[in-house]
């Protein structure tokens, strides 16, 4: 696979991750808990899906890497508030494991690359 074919399909992947975690926040309980927990995991996932639009546009291998290093940290962001929805007793769907896995999975890919173009 090309370069721009993979970086296409990866933005694709990553928005669709911040879609899916709008959709699943917005079907949770409205508790005072849950709306601070929404409110910090759905901007951690759209962050991820941004910031990695901004990867595709870097101008240098500087900007590549800062640009990748933040994406790295808004998934693993994003795990942390998903993994506080579970732990304490908000939900524990398929739904929720599903977006851990890909969370895990997108922090996974990125961290190879941005440790691969710090040289």
């Amino acid at each position: 696979m090309k370069q721009e074919e993979f970086n296409e399909q990866f933005r694709q992947r990553t928005k669709k991750f911040a879609v899916d975690v709008i959709k699943y926040c917005n079907a949770l309980p409205q508790t005072s808990a849950t709306r601070v927990i929404v409110f910090q995991l759905v901007k951690s996932a759209t962050s991820v899906a941004a910031n990695y639009r901004a990867v595709c546009r870097a101008r240098s291998k500087a900007e590549f890497h800062a640009k990748m290093s933040i994406v790295v940290e808004e998934s693993d962001e994003s795990q942390l508030w998903l993994e506080v929805i579970e732990d304490s007793g908000i939900d524990n769907s398929p739904e929720l494991k599903r977006l851990q896995q890909e969370s895990l999975e997108i922090t996974k890919v990125c961290s190879k690359a941005r440790n691969s173009s710090s040289g």
